[in-house]
């Protein structure tokens, strides 16, 4: 479900678990495999800085990556769609996202909170909302807004479906 979105750009999978499954890629994609057996041979006696009980064995890929752009995806993560029915490319939104200004210490959950209309989420300092170029774009939210109280009480029937 993911291969029109993905099948452009250099995969790097790090596979998580028994490293003596086997994981097949289907054909077509540019991409570096490592499992827990690669990471032991490349990083020796450090490989236990990478942990592998958790989702942060996905630190070796950013760490292995060159490239400007990094995006990482669980396997039990699905390719949303629109109310209409259309497939939504969440990699091309968190590039969008990455293109639209953030503040130094929060970031807000909601696709471009820069566009008229758009408000901000809970905790978000009034302070910071003019925003500085975004380092991360972490997480997209469906259906309901991650609102503070106060707006989510102005705005009780918003959704969010992009």
């Amino acid at each position: 479900m993911w291969r029109s979105f993905f099948q452009p750009y250099h995969l790097i999978i790090v596979q998580d678990g028994d490293p003596s499954k086997v994981i097949k890629v289907p054909e077509g994609f540019d991409y570096e495999f490592y499992n827990r057996n690669d990471i032991n041979k490349i990083l020796g006696p450090k490989a236990s800085c990478i942990s592998f009980k958790d989702s942060a064995c996905r630190c070796f890929g950013y760490m292995v990556s060159k490239k400007k752009y990094i995006y990482t995806i669980d396997d039990d993560c699905f390719v949303a769609k629109d109310p209409t029915g259309k497939e939504i490319n969440a990699l091309e939104q968190h590039i969008k996202n990455l293109l639209s200004p953030s503040s130094r210490f929060f970031f807000n959950t909601l696709y471009d909170p820069y566009i008229e209309g758009a408000d901000f989420v809970r905790g978000y300092p009034f302070s910071l909302r003019e925003g500085v170029p975004t380092a991360v774009s972490h997480g997209l939210w469906l259906n309901i807004p991650d609102y503070d109280a106060p707006t989510q009480l102005v705005k009780p029937l918003e959704r969010n479906t992009r």
